[in-house]
């Protein structure tokens, strides 16, 4: 039998290709091959932004001065915004579609603290299949739409031993070296160098506007050190461990590609995470999903009311 490849566009984006057994029964072997869909729709970068900016321009004509990332379990945030417009991300050209319980999948544009936002309720991860490139797309996309500054949360396991279940922890800096680096490749150079630097890539001064609000909430937060690593399984207990050796005090599996992206083009970033599980512990016992939601719902008041003042201070 001749070895024909067949290639299926999902409705994600996600490029599935199959090649026939050539020994009877003919069974597909599929794989993902996790090439963005650019290169098979013949869209350059820049042309599949374009696309995506001037469709969301005409949803909602007003200019966001700020995006926020919400992360798992994080969706719920989206309430305290006086919405204009939503937008699902099934409906977005050239948009990736999140696939993880806890992301709502949708863009929301309004007003919160007196300014015009523009919210990810839903993020994308690498593990969903996605390239590095297709996971920062909407951080591209909504720096182009107009924001100034960058708000990122995420759902972490606490690997700093005086963490517990529902700390908030602002983001300081980030180990990325288990992670893809997106700007891999040929650079943009409309967008930022080809080396950006990194040696602040969460801004102090946003950091310093955290803390006094914080205060002034009688909000408790930690601050510490992001490692990165790509999931989808949590990490083992050794794992844990060399994470801490290595200077983590959190883990997790997103906004370090956000985040490195945001500042490939200026864009000022502050991030926070919420500890939602421990992962260096002497009990017995096992992390689940579920908990995690649960823990990061139980921690947004805090994360509102600590974004709801930065925004208002920016």
């Amino acid at each position: 039998m001749p070895c024909l490849s067949v290639c299926f566009v999902m409705s994600s984006g996600v490029i599935v290709t199959g090649i026939p057994d050539p020994s009877p029964p003919c069974i597909f072997h599929l794989s993902l091959y996790l090439l963005p869909y650019s290169l098979y729709m013949g869209k350059t970068m820049l042309e599949q932004l374009d696309e995506t900016v001037q469709f969301l321009r005409k949803q909602y004509t007003q200019v966001p001065e700020v995006g926020i990332v919400l992360g798992s379990g994080l969706g719920n945030f989206a309430a305290e915004i006086s919405v204009e417009k939503e937008v699902s991300y099934a409906d977005i050209p050239n948009f990736p579609v999140s696939t993880v319980q806890g992301h709502k999948g949708k863009l929301v544009f309004g007003t919160l603290s007196g300014k015009k936002v523009v919210a990810m309720a839903g993020r994308f991860h690498f593990y969903e299949g996605y390239e590095a490139q297709d996971v920062v797309f909407p951080i591209r996309v909504m720096k182009l739409l107009g924001i100034q500054t960058l708000l990122l949360s995420n759902a972490a396991g606490g690997v700093n031993t005086s963490f517990k279940v529902g700390d908030i922890m602002i983001i300081t800096d980030h180990i990325s070296f288990h992670t893809p680096n997106p700007l891999i490749g040929k650079n943009i150079d409309e967008f930022g160098p080809r080396f950006p630097d990194m040696s602040e890539p969460y801004k102090k001064e946003l950091i310093s506007k955290a803390k006094d609000i914080a205060e002034k909430n009688n909000i408790h937060l930690k601050q510490g050190v992001y490692f990165a690593v790509t999931g989808p399984t949590f990490e083992t207990r050794a794992e844990y461990k060399m994470i801490h050796v290595m200077g983590g005090d959190a883990v997790g599996m997103s906004t370090v590609q956000e985040c490195i992206i945001a500042n490939h083009m200026g864009l000022p970033v502050f991030a926070v995470s919420i500890i939602t599980d421990i992962g260096i512990r002497e009990d017995d016992n096992i992390i689940t999903h579920e908990e995690v939601l649960e823990a990061a719902k139980n921690a947004e008041p805090k994360l509102a009311a600590l974004f709801k003042g930065l925004i208002a201070a920016i």
